[in-house]
């Protein structure tokens, strides 16, 4: 099964433009194309696509994105690569993480202090 840009963009709650974007900095190589050029996503294309807004959501910059993009593209080969990208990615996150709890804390104290 595929779908068209705007289907996935309904699904994904994203813009047209978003994924014409994503296109253009070359996240989608994998992407199939009609006759007349429109954008076609399958399944695969799909987990890619969820893939890259989980990247993109935990701050990785397209650049890099688009490094993990073109190392998935090579094949098994480029597994070291990419786990030691996923598992810098995963400090961040965890550094992030930490940062917000500590923001919920202080939050709660002044919640605690003004209800007094």
């Amino acid at each position: 099964m595929t779908y068209t840009i705007g289907q996935v963009a309904k699904m994904k709650d994203l813009t047209v433009s978003q994924l014409r974007y994503y296109d253009d900095q070359g996240l989608f190589p994998f992407l199939q194309r009609t006759e007349k050029g429109d954008r076609l996503f399958d399944e695969e294309a799909l987990n890619y696509l969820e893939m890259i807004l989980c990247l993109k959501n935990t701050g990785m910059p397209i650049k890099e994105i688009k490094q993990f993009i073109d190392w998935s593209m090579m094949g098994d080969e480029t597994i070291p690569e990419r786990l030691e990208m996923m598992k810098q990615q995963e400090i961040k996150v965890l550094q992030h993480i930490r940062e917000a709890e500590e923001n919920l804390k202080k939050i709660q104290q002044k919640i605690a202090k003004y209800q007094i």
